[in-house]
């Protein structure tokens, strides 16, 4: 009780500082838990929950982002769950829609609210993981005493925000443990593998919204991996992802109007006659190999003489 009340005071002494909250990301978190959400750091608050149709309507809303992210949460229980960890990915209104956790931690995990249908933002349970990560829009670690309610002060969690193909905040991954021997610096390394996991679920997300296109990697020196635009056969940016979006100064308006890639990767450009000529090469290299050299049955393919073919090839410079 008294650890309880020296958290509650130090809230309260932290949020009235202004230097505090300029250079905390977690004392600017407690603030709006105050001012905007109009929440006490003494209350023993569970989050909002909701009902089964509720939930129901929030995981239909949410089957492509679930889809794409099973694997991946799976993939990240192998390591995290036998460390006492429980997984949650929401959505982006913080709504719990799936759960990794061993069995013999549920009953402490489900006591706390982290389960599915709990909504998880700042305005339910105040400075947390999830609800600051989608707050901030950045991925965010909050260490025990770190979060604003007295109950949840024993919790230590660490989340990442994930985004659709257009780079719009979709949903946020979270590991979250209870342990006593966790320290700041095993909390850093579980950051870093929920980081990465989400990233592969972008990833997913990106490939899906725009299957049957290609993808070209961005060169963006940090999360290279992650910067991907998609292209059509005739060249043209059809999505970019946000670490694309960032390198390359890209937004959905130019996205829209038509951009080809080659100008968003700043290549060097021909002139058109150039690039038309470039790009009849290109098909004539792509028919002649699927012929294996064959000029003959690639004229065929492209219902031209022999002969004509003979003659675009020594023009473009295919002899």
């Amino acid at each position: 009780m008294q650890e309880q009340s020296a958290h509650a005071e130090h809230v309260y002494t932290s949020t009235q500082r202004d230097s505090a909250a300029a250079s905390s990301s977690v004392v600017a978190s407690w603030r709006r838990c105050i001012a905007m959400h109009r929440l006490a750091p003494e209350e023993n608050r569970s989050p909002l929950r909701l009902t089964d149709q509720e939930f129901g309507i929030a995981r239909e809303e949410a089957e492509l982002l679930i889809a794409n992210a099973s694997d991946e949460l799976d993939r990240l229980f192998t390591t995290a769950g036998r460390a006492g960890c429980c997984l949650l990915l929401t959505d982006r209104n913080g709504i719990a829609l799936e759960r990794r956790g061993a069995a013999g931690d549920d009953k402490e995990f489900h006591d706390l609210g982290l389960w599915t249908g709990s909504v998880w933002t700042e305005a339910s349970v105040g400075t947390n993981g999830i609800g600051t990560a989608i707050a901030d829009e950045r991925a965010v670690s909050i260490f025990r005493d770190q979060h604003f309610f007295c109950s949840n002060i024993k919790l230590s969690c660490t989340t990442a925000p994930i985004r659709d193909h257009r780079g719009q905040l979709a949903a946020a991954l979270d590991v979250s443990t209870c342990r006593d021997d966790v320290n700041e610096m095993t909390l850093a390394l579980l950051s870093q593998m929920v980081r990465d996991a989400a990233m592969r679920i972008e990833i997913n997300l990106f490939r899906s919204a725009f299957a049957g296109s290609r993808f070209v990697m961005v060169s963006s020196g940090v999360n290279s991996s992650s910067a991907l635009l998609a292209v059509d056969r005739h060249d043209l940016v059809l999505g970019a992802t946000r670490a694309a979006r960032l390198a390359l100064k890209l937004d959905d308006r130019r996205i829209a109007a038509g951009l080809p890639a080659t100008d968003a990767l700043n290549e060097t450009r021909l002139s058109d006659e150039e690039e038309l000529a470039e790009s009849e090469r290109a098909a004539l290299m792509r028919v002649l190999s699927r012929a294996n050299g064959n000029v003959s049955q690639a004229a065929i393919a492209l219902g031209i003489s022999r002969a004509t073919l003979h003659r675009k090839m020594k023009k473009l410079d295919l002899h």
